[in-house]
């Protein structure tokens, strides 16, 4: 029998825009700016709750504030009314944090049978929870539909048959992958598969008899335009109709995660300014358009991590070491050796900074110094292009310095004790609210 010939040469080109966001987060080049003093963080990034908690505390700490949290998902939920939150669990997998996004409705992005079992104990439904992670063993999958997910996602060929055979009758959301242009983190290579492999991935699906439920996209972490979102939406367009010329009619688009934190600097120090706000009407605009497209009423999911958790987040840490020395062509760094790194707690340093402040040290002099870690590894510090901070010339080893924005990650990405230094203890301030209310 001679194979089918795919129609997906009629899948359009995902248009090209203009300029906007091939380097979105890249400012143009000029001189390094060094991190304010206290006086003067933006009002936007100064949270009293986690000012107060971080003054209280008298040993090193990440701290969660549950009501700025809270907030921030009912902000989401107002700007995209209708979409269905599930908080991607890798950004902040801590106890107090889901079951506080739980009481306000939100489901669970999980991505093996571990999360999906922390997330099932906030009380959530399993019919709130997917698996979103395209990487899955055949006992992964065994284990998760015992739990009672039934919403998986897949990017290719050799997933279905392993969904078909131990998730039997479940629903599947092909998951197209993106260039992650203007993002900090593209993630453009693991997971998500071509338009083509799309269309063969949910007609075989369908004819394993599982449910061909949907398409699913993520512009990257850290997302810094609008673009991206006009990009994804014309690519998941062109899938839905040609889907339709197959008799396959999704009910749901999987919009991912991407929406970013606001508080964090760039590599060099300069704050990091994604326009929220027109991403948000590309976003709403984009879901009028795919519903226009689809011969079916489509329902809409994200998948929010960082952005609604990164600049709800703080760690009270403490200074190792301020020192000078000098480079072998006999010029000279001076360094800021904090108590937290890469390795426990600030583990995105390499392509961000964070917000430092110094709450014993308002005034006097200042050095403009390299940051880093405390472990004996190269990689353990901001990256070393004109990454400079603003140092008080007087801070000396054990006082406090407190990391802002760093909700995200912080507590997820820490080693059991990499050189013996042990991932911070967390604390929660805030909360809890009322059951019900989100989408």
């Amino acid at each position: 029998m001679k194979p089918q010939t795919t129609d997906v040469r009629q899948i359009a080109e995902p248009r090209r825009t203009a300029d906007h966001g091939r380097t979105g987060h890249r400012a143009p080049t000029m001189p390094a700016t060094v991190h304010a003093s206290t006086a003067s963080l933006p009002d936007q990034h100064d949270h009293p709750a986690l000012r107060a908690a971080l003054a209280a505390a008298i040993e090193d700490t990440i701290i969660y504030d549950l009501d700025g949290i809270g907030r921030q998902y009912t902000a989401l939920c107002a700007e995209l009314p209708g979409v269905a939150v599930r908080f991607a669990m890798k950004a902040c997998p801590v106890d107090e944090v889901l079951g506080h996004l739980a009481r306000f409705g939100s489901g669970f992005d999980a991505a093996s049978p571990q999360e999906i079992a922390q997330a099932l104990r906030t009380g959530a439904a399993p019919g709130l929870i997917h698996y979103g992670n395209t990487v899955k063993s055949d006992r992964n999958i065994a284990e998760a539909y015992r739990l009672g997910v039934r919403d998986y996602a897949t990017d290719c060929l050799e997933d279905v048959g392993a969904i078909a055979e131990h998730a039997p009758g479940s629903r599947v959301f092909c998951r197209l992958a993106t260039t992650g242009e203007g993002a900090l983190w593209g993630l453009s290579r693991k997971f998500g598969c071509s338009p083509e492999d799309a269309l063969r991935v949910l007609g075989t699906a369908r004819s394993a008899g599982l449910v061909p439920s949907g398409l699913s996209v993520h512009v990257g972490s850290q997302q810094m335009t609008a673009e991206a979102w006009v990009a994804a939406v014309d690519s998941l367009a062109a899938v839905l109709e040609a889907l339709s010329r197959r008799g396959i009619t999704p009910d749901r688009i999987n919009l991912g995660g991407g929406l970013p934190a606001l508080g964090v600097l760039d590599r060099r120090g300069r704050p990091l300014e994604p326009p929220l706000d027109k991403m948000f009407v590309v976003i709403r605009e984009g879901m009028e358009r795919l519903r226009a497209v689809n011969a079916a009423p489509l329902d809409f999911l994200l998948e929010p991590g960082r952005h609604l958790v990164a600049d709800h987040g703080a760690i009270r840490a403490h200074v190792a070491r301020l020192s000078s020395r000098h480079r072998l062509d006999g010029t000279r760094e001076d360094w800021l050796y904090l108590s937290c790194g890469k390795f426990n707690g600030l583990y995105e340093m390499d392509q961000l900074q964070y917000r430092l402040e110094f709450p014993t040290h308002s005034g006097g002099q200042f050095v403009d110094a390299m940051v880093a870690g405390p472990t004996c590894d190269n990689d353990d510090a901001y990256a070393q292009e004109d990454g400079l901070v603003r140092v008080p010339r007087a801070i000396t080893s054990g006082d406090p310095v407190w990391v802002h924005s760093c909700g995200a990650y912080a507590a997820a990405y820490a080693t059991r004790g990499f050189n013996g230094f042990a991932p911070l203890p967390y604390t929660c301030v805030g909360g809890p609210a009322p059951d019900g209310g989100g989408a």
